[in-house]
């Protein structure tokens, strides 16, 4: 609990007048004319009373008045899932389509080609976020998704897919960091995490829309085309809503627009916790210039081990393997004999199953321990697989092993591999360098999975299934070792208890 510096106000003056006092037009030209220094110190001043009515504590803001600004923040989340999982049911087809069937590495561009732009949108994400603030950041990452669907749904040849595939990545890189950086910072402080995981079950419900409306695709000629314009209607709505959203009040505070950044609190928590929210923004972002981070700050001196942190979990995520299941599960499925549509859907619900598992135990295991357990049950999944290629599984032995052993791993990776690296990086880094520390770990990421989809389906061809499984499974015990040395349980730790923890002092 906060405790009162100051006395409460008068109960002529009001406490809603004494908490929103940024609506009166005195204060707002003050506040507006001062720099953003002096704005913190006036809060600095005026402590966090506005948490206590009459001597008591006011609890939680409502969650409600949040919730429909995450909500639209998801899509951008489902748009990522979406792109990701519609050329899995339609690759075929489009490669009939457009007259490269039987051409895997041709198969294995369409999908890289879109990793390859969205590591291009990931990397100047935190620039764009920070320049032009979290709300037209995601209208931005709308835009190249419109004219690459556009583009992809319209074309009669390889290039111009690709080429669709290119745009559609770039905003698809753009819009995960983003996604992270503002659910964090619009959320109420107590259900941060139950929000945090929303991005990952929208880009789960992503992964099963596409896989849905891909069904018809082998039956309907062209049918891949429908698929791709479908996805303009999310993009068109992301871009639409967020007009009607709040900005970040960290972002606003941050370029010296305190009292619209009072206002937006407002907005997503009420006016009985503006003040204590300002008070406690002001004192977590003291200094955070936003033009004063350098490129250079985040890979060398004392804000590497963060950025190391967040990168290697992100590449290890990656090299699990996870994205080569989603991306060619039906290619995968079908060379066992399974039914790839019925494979397919099952993929997508255990996705779905194991990230709603993971919100609710992500504030009562921890962190560090559901990366943990999901790294390890991954290892135990792919082992898995790897005997179902073996010589000593046939038959519906092999088929058991392999379904089984893929669908675990999904379920596994989604415990926590999946939806935790994304949070953990939120909590870990420091305000002043988020967005762009964000944008770092997030290319590494698209970096790591450009290679793996480009590479996945000749390694299959050349070394085999038993071997390429064998190579994820190492990663993953890698995983379980790095996490164990390295990652700090975040569980119950305020924010700046975590950045004494891992950064040390200048």
């Amino acid at each position: 609990m906060l405790l009162a510096e100051n006395p409460l106000p008068s109960s002529g003056e009001g406490i809603d007048n004494f908490a929103m006092r940024g609506r009166h037009s005195d204060a707002s030209f003050m506040y507006k004319r001062g720099p953003s220094k002096d704005y913190i110190n006036d809060f600095d001043r005026e402590g966090s009373s506005a948490r206590l009515l009459n001597g008591k504590d006011i609890g939680n803001p409502s969650w409600k008045r949040s919730l429909p600004h995450i909500l639209v923040a998801t899509i951008s989340s489902f748009l990522y899932g979406y792109h990701l999982g519609v050329v899995n049911e339609t690759l075929e087809s489009i490669s009939i389509g457009l007259g490269f069937s039987g051409d895997t590495f041709a198969e294995g561009l369409v999908v890289s080609t879109c990793l390859g732009g969205a590591f291009f949108g990931s990397l100047f994400s935190g620039w764009v976020s920070d320049g032009l603030g979290r709300r037209r950041a995601f209208q931005l990452c709308a835009l190249p998704m419109i004219i690459g669907a556009s583009l992809s749904a319209t074309t009669n040849s390889l290039w111009g897919m690709l080429l669709g595939r290119l745009f559609v990545g770039t905003g698809m890189g753009l819009g995960p960091p983003v996604a992270a950086l503002y659910v964090a910072e619009v959320s109420p402080t107590f259900i941060r995490g139950t929000y945090g995981s929303f991005t990952q079950i929208a880009t789960c419900l992503g992964l099963l829309g596409a896989l849905f409306i891909g069904l018809p695709a082998k039956e309907i000629v062209d049918w891949w085309r429908v698929c791709f314009w479908v996805s303009i209607v999310p993009a068109v709505l992301l871009a639409l809503c967020m007009e009607f959203c709040a900005e970040s009040p960290h972002w606003l505070l941050k370029r010296g627009r305190g009292a619209e950044a009072e206002a937006e609190f407002e907005r997503l928590l009420g006016g009985l916790h503006v003040k204590s929210a300002m008070a406690e923004l002001s004192r977590s972002e003291r200094g955070d210039e936003v033009d004063t981070v350098k490129l250079s700050e985040l890979l060398y001196g004392r804000y590497f081990k963060v950025v190391f942190i967040g990168s290697t979990l992100f590449a290890l995520q990656q090299l699990s393997g996870i994205n080569a299941i989603f991306y060619f599960s039906t290619t995968v499925f079908t060379s066992f004999g399974v039914p790839s549509d019925l494979a397919n859907i099952c993929v997508g619900l255990s996705n779905l199953f194991g990230s709603v598992v993971a919100t609710m135990l992500m504030d009562k295991l921890g962190r560090k321990v559901l990366l943990l357990g999901s790294f390890s049950g991954m290892v135990v999944s792919m082992a898995l697989q790897i005997m179902a290629t073996s010589s000593f599984a046939s038959g519906s032995g092999a088929l058991y092993l392999s379904v089984g052993g893929m669908l675990l791993f999904v379920f596994t990776f989604s415990l926590g591999a999946g939806p935790v690296p994304g949070l953990l990086l939120s909590e870990i880094l420091p305000g002043r360098i988020r967005a762009k520390a964000m944008a770092v770990c997030m290319a590494v990421h698209w970096v790591i999975n450009f290679f793996v989809g480009l590479l996945f389906l000749p390694l299959l061809e050349q070394i085999g299934a038993g071997v390429l499984y064998s190579i994820f499974a190492a990663f993953c015990v890698l995983a379980v070792i790095f996490v164990k040395s390295n990652v700090l349980e975040t569980k119950g730790k305020s924010l700046q208890e975590i950045e004494i923890a891992l950064l040390p002092s200048e």
